[in-house]
């Protein structure tokens, strides 16, 4: 039992907060710039936008 709280306590002084805390807004703001430039670098909006279309199309709009 004290190796697992020892492995926790390690976990927390390594990372600076508790592993799985983050809040989800935090973590979408930490993404959110990396998709928006692979979206930007691949010219991946033209497929979200014909993927959009087609779902749309299958659900009738």
């Amino acid at each position: 039992m004290a190796d697992i709280a020892r492995q926790g306590r390690k976990a927390f002084a390594f990372n600076g907060h508790e592993s799985g805390t983050r809040h989800p807004l935090v973590a979408a703001a930490m993404v959110l710039p990396l998709a928006a430039l692979l979206l930007f670098l691949f010219g991946g909006f033209e497929q979200v936008v014909a993927q959009a279309s087609s779902v749309g199309v299958m659900l009738g709009r």
